[in-house]
């Protein structure tokens, strides 16, 4: 114990938390490969089954890849938007079932995030991100609630995706990731699912025609309506 009685964490985070410093502050760049177990046991004065254990730790976090035979090794890992975000949808849906966040606050960091991500997207898309869109789009008469849910995913996936910056990625694709939407659709007043849609296809419509402030006016109306008719009582009088 320190001088205050704290409890010093074990080797292995310690070593860890040493990695994942040189990782996430560029020291050691995407598949640049680390030094190996018997140097790492060296160089930190730790044991080969601490080593093993601070590499597990970096593994599970998404921060390393280790590959076996004559040519593995441990790798620093290529950021990736889609699994990266798997720790912030955890975060997320902790807090949203576990604490005083809730669907307002959802709402509002999406619409932070998702208004100006339409303009970006309006103003970047490619044919791809188009393609993508189109997919996305649902018939609210013949498709249930599952499958409208998934589609909802996939159409603001699509756009963030069209942004072009993996940092909007990041830091939208938990929105669509709650583990409560069920729960909250069940609860949908008729007719939600056809403004969804109508929503959708209108976005689709003004970033196809790269017109940005219509993709931003009817951005901000689709998580206004959603708003008004999933959390009356949050909406802005």
């Amino acid at each position: 114990m320190g001088p205050e009685g704290a409890v010093r964490p074990p080797a292995y985070q310690t070593l860890a938390e040493d990695i994942r410093a040189e990782i996430t502050s560029g020291r050691l760049r995407p598949g640049e490969r680390l030094p190996t177990e018997p140097q790492l046991c060296v160089r930190s004065g730790v044991s080969r089954s601490t080593v093993r254990e601070a590499l597990r730790l970096l593994s599970s976090q998404h921060l390393i890849v280790t590959t076996r035979g004559v040519t593995g090794g441990s790798f620093v890992a290529h950021p990736s938007p889609e699994v990266l975000s798997d720790t912030l949808t955890t975060g997320l849906n902790l807090l949203i079932n576990t604490s005083t966040a809730g669907l307002r606050d959802l709402l509002e960091v999406r619409e932070s995030l998702e208004v100006p991500a339409a303009a970006q997207a309006a103003r970047r898309r490619g044919a791809e991100h188009l393609a993508d869109l189109e997919a996305a789009l649902f018939d609210p008469e013949r498709t249930d609630v599952p499958g409208m849910l998934a589609a909802h995913r996939a159409f603001h996936t699509a756009l963030v995706a069209a942004t072009r910056n993996p940092l909007f990625e990041l830091l939208s694709r938990p929105l669509y990731q709650v583990s409560n939407e069920r729960d909250v659709a069940a609860g949908a007043p008729a007719g939600f699912w056809r403004q969804v849609d109508a929503d959708h296809r209108e976005i689709l419509r003004f970033v196809k025609a790269r017109d940005a402030d219509g993709a931003t006016k009817v951005a901000r109306e689709h998580i206004s309506f959603i708003r008004t008719a999933l959390a009356p009582q949050d909406a802005p009088r």
